[in-house]
């Protein structure tokens, strides 16, 4: 991949993790303020916004080392994040669509993010 498709790609990545984080907000919002919706509410709301937020600070890493370190945060963040969306899912605790469907675009997340990492380890 060219360097003008690389970070081109890169900004495409950053964008759609911007938009699955406010749908990360979204849903927040719509979690049981029960004990259980407390705690999962306040992991995924963590989890699922940080994974846009250490991609971000990725793409200004000042070195091909550093970009690695924080996309490697950013694979385990979008794990997290689909654990905790999975839990929710389990737990009864909201069933929407809207989840299931924020549950699957977590899967393409790791499977982008982890696909960039492996590029740049070989």
């Amino acid at each position: 991949m060219e360097n003008h498709d690389w970070i081109g790609h890169k900004i495409q990545v950053r964008d759609r993790l911007k938009l699955f984080a406010l749908n990360i907000l979204k849903l927040s919002e719509m979690i049981p303020e029960s004990t259980r919706g407390k705690v999962i509410n306040y992991q995924l709301t963590k989890s699922g916004t940080s994974v846009y937020a250490n991609f971000r600070a990725a793409m200004r890493g000042r070195s091909k080392a550093e970009f690695f370190s924080k996309l490697s945060i950013t694979v385990e963040e979008a794990d997290e994040t689909e654990l905790w969306l999975d839990l929710l899912i389990c737990s009864g605790l909201l069933g929407k669509e809207f989840a299931q469907n924020l549950h699957a675009e977590s899967f393409e997340r790791i499977k982008i993010l982890s696909s960039m990492r492996k590029k740049l380890s070989t």
